[in-house]
């Protein structure tokens, strides 16, 4: 009995699955085109669109009611040359350095101290109730309480302390000192909520080793939870610094860049000069300097950041 074998052949068909495999993925790509499209032409429309506009504008002499006409660096000329330039510039230092440092520090320290103790939740509550309201109820609360004549007046002046004369809000710097301590009531909660969570992602092995070998307290925070903090850390840094920087609420109802202009933000300038003075166009300059100012600082912390950690392995 003979067994018959079947040579093989090559399938003229298997070209055609490639081709269908490659046509499925090409319909798939533009599949997910036509989902993710809207939302590309959304953010298109309400952040890059606007942004060009503005670049543009500041190019120009515009008051929102004739043609907008051709300066060229004029706006940019007479910013640089605006005596009040100093102030909002040195406001806005003492405002990022302010907001930055003191709210994060906070946030850290009471995430820390209320980590894994009885009644942790307790302590926090105080620090999270703030961030709950609003930038202008904040301002006014606080406005309330460091007004001349005010709360903190009454209180000093009672305890026979120093500063039951101040005017806290139209002396400097005063007046950007106590909005720092106004935004830091706000912003201490939420740090703190985020330095929770990466607490509690922390590994407990390298906690437990350290413990074994003698760490405790500060040594142990210092030389175990704070390296492991290091990628949390820099994005609540970095948050923190873009919203310093384009603060404007608490800023405007608690003294509106007053008194004069000696409280006055770089955000709060871009207003005044273009919604209450009506130049758009020098307020539109003054935008796009912020603009590239807060990208050009969180660029740099962010990049200084990455080098870190690559030196460190």
């Amino acid at each position: 009995m003979s067994v018959a074998t079947a040579t093989p052949v090559d399938s003229p068909a298997a070209p055609a699955v490639g081709g269908k495999a490659r046509r499925g993925d090409r319909g798939a790509r533009w599949g997910a085109l036509g989902f993710i499209s809207p939302a590309v032409l959304l953010v298109a429309a309400l952040l890059y669109a606007p942004f060009l506009y503005t670049m543009v504008l500041s190019f120009t002499e515009y008051d929102g009611l004739n043609s907008p006409q051709w300066v060229g660096v004029e706006n940019f000329t007479r910013f640089f040359d605006d005596p009040a330039l100093t102030t909002s510039l040195r406001n806005t230092l003492m405002w990022v350095v302010g907001t930055t440092v003191v709210p994060v520090g906070l946030g850290l320290l009471v995430a820390v101290l209320s980590f894994g103790i009885k009644g942790g939740t307790l302590l926090r509550l105080p620090f999270m109730l703030p961030y709950a309201l609003s930038g202008a109820g904040l301002a006014v609360i606080w406005s309330f309480i460091l007004q001349s004549g005010g709360a903190a007046n009454d209180v000093l002046g009672f305890l026979h302390l120093p500063g039951a004369e101040t005017s806290f809000l139209q002396e400097e710097p005063w007046n950007t000192l106590a909005m720092i301590v106004a935004w830091t009531w706000q912003q201490t909660g939420v740090n703190a909520l985020l330095f929770l969570v990466g607490l509690q992602s922390i590994p407990k092995e390298p906690l437990e080793a350290a413990r074994l070998d003698g760490a405790g307290g500060w040594s142990l925070f210092r030389h175990v939870t704070w390296p492991l903090l290091a990628p949390l850390t820099t994005v609540v840094v970095g948050l923190a610094l873009v919203a310093s920087l384009k603060t404007f609420d608490i800023v405007w109802v608690m003294t509106q860049g007053g008194p004069g202009r000696n409280s006055e933000t770089l955000a709060v300038t871009m207003y005044r000069d273009a919604f209450v003075a009506g130049e758009y166009g020098y307020g539109s300059s003054v935008a796009l300097v912020l603009t590239l100012t807060t990208g050009a600082i969180t660029l740099a912390y962010l990049r200084r950041q990455v080098k870190s950690r690559e030196a460190l392995g």
